[in-house]
């Protein structure tokens, strides 16, 4: 067993010695621009019409937001993004980043580019996981019609099928190359069919290890006892339980239709709950890790600490596979570089793909952050004491 010394997130030079004086100052003034919602709503407008219309911003938009979030346009392009992080003990994990298609051939396309991303990991030791959005795959409306067992037409069970065999494709891919691949978790209403999914996909490759992992929203109220029924299940079903644990994304989209629609809201009534139910998650996964893998994906300070704590309570190396620490590529460093150098399993998420088809999840990272006024702030105080470190030397 490894010595567990005490976790710190304080080290400033552990946090960004990777950046250079440029990219410190160029990720304080875009933390500072995102700090404004106003400006983050003009420029997410502005920026989606001038690519619609073909104006010259890509450079712009790639030199700043884009390289912040983002790995690069391609797998390749994000070869740099890997190898600097993996100089750090940070792994990588390459999310195919764009949204909102509709159309078979690219749900197609999608597919073959995640198998991709499954084929790249198995080649670079600094890639252990790969990811994908079930809406990456199938029409979100089928996918609702899915959940609410609503009958569909002949037409949309062979879309369905097509649907079902693109999810087998990437995860029987995982199973044969050894990577493990997220499923990610999206909104409650197509939420059902994305846990069938899951479910039938662990069940399928994860009876020796956990291989496909579910992810679960805390910040939905009905969240830890689904984690424990999946448990439950795993164990009668007698496979392994992969999970990714976050608190969630999609809050006020969440809140704003329970209340058009008139119906109770999934959402925890406080954030209070929501950190209650993360950390009572991290808990029951730590007591049960002998079923359970999990990834933490987190930006919570608390929670990060928590975990690392719960491990030395079960006696969990450092090191132990079946905990990973996950957070956002161009947030919270000083949580993963730190980890990193505790000796813990720590990896980013990558996103990448075609600047334009990337937008949506940009701008929605941006309105998250903006609302986020407390992870706004930390962020920018850590960049201004890291800027005043690096004067002061």
């Amino acid at each position: 067993m490894d010595a567990h010394p005490k976790l710190s997130f304080d080290n400033l030079e552990n946090a960004f010695g990777h950046k250079t004086n440029l990219e410190v100052e160029q990720a304080y003034w875009l933390f500072k621009v995102i700090g404004n919602p106003a400006l983050v709503k003009m420029g997410s407008s502005v920026t989606e019409l001038a690519l619609k219309y073909h104006l010259p911003i890509k450079g712009m938009v790639k030199a700043t937001i884009f390289k912040q979030f983002c790995g690069g346009e391609n797998i390749e392009e994000c070869a740099n993004t890997i190898q600097k992080l993996g100089n750090n003990g940070v792994g990588s994990i390459l999310d195919y980043s764009v949204e909102g298609k509709e159309e078979e051939n690219e749900f197609d396309h999608a597919c073959d580019e995640i198998v991709a991303t499954v084929q790249r990991a198995k080649s670079d030791k600094n890639i252990p996981f790969s990811v994908f959005k079930v809406t990456g795959l199938a029409r979100f409306d089928l996918l609702e019609k899915v959940s609410k067992n609503a009958s569909l037409s002949p037409d949309e069970e062979d879309e369905y099928t097509r649907v079902m065999e693109r999810v087998d494709k990437i995860c029987k891919e995982g199973f044969d190359l050894d990577v493990c691949v997220f499923i990610d978790a999206e909104e409650t209403w197509i939420q059902p069919a994305i846990d069938a999914l899951a479910t039938q996909m662990m069940h399928k490759y994860n009876a020796k290890k956990a291989i496909i992992y579910n992810t679960i929203q805390l910040y939905r109220h009905d969240r830890l006892g689904y984690l424990k029924t999946a448990h439950a299940e795993a164990i009668t079903g007698n496979y392994f339980l992969g999970l990714k644990l976050v608190r969630g994304a999609y809050m006020e989209k969440e809140r704003a239709r329970a209340l058009e629609l008139n119906y109770p809201s999934p959402i925890q009534a406080t954030k209070e709950d929501s950190d209650r139910d993360y950390d009572l998650a991290l808990e029951y996964c730590c007591k049960n890790i002998d079923r359970i893998s999990i990834c933490a994906g987190t930006h919570n300070e608390k929670s990060s600490l928590y975990l690392s704590q719960l491990m030395q309570q079960y006696n969990i190396s450092h090191n132990d596979t079946r905990i990973y620490f996950s957070q956002l590529l161009g947030m919270s460093d000083h949580i993963s570089f730190n980890l990193a150098r505790a000796g813990y399993n720590i990896a980013k998420y990558v996103p990448y793909g075609p600047i334009g088809a990337v937008l949506p999840y940009l701008t929605r990272r941006a309105q998250e952050n903006s609302s986020m006024s407390g992870q706004m702030g930390r962020e920018l105080s850590l960049l201004v004491a890291e800027k005043k470190r690096r004067k002061g030397k």
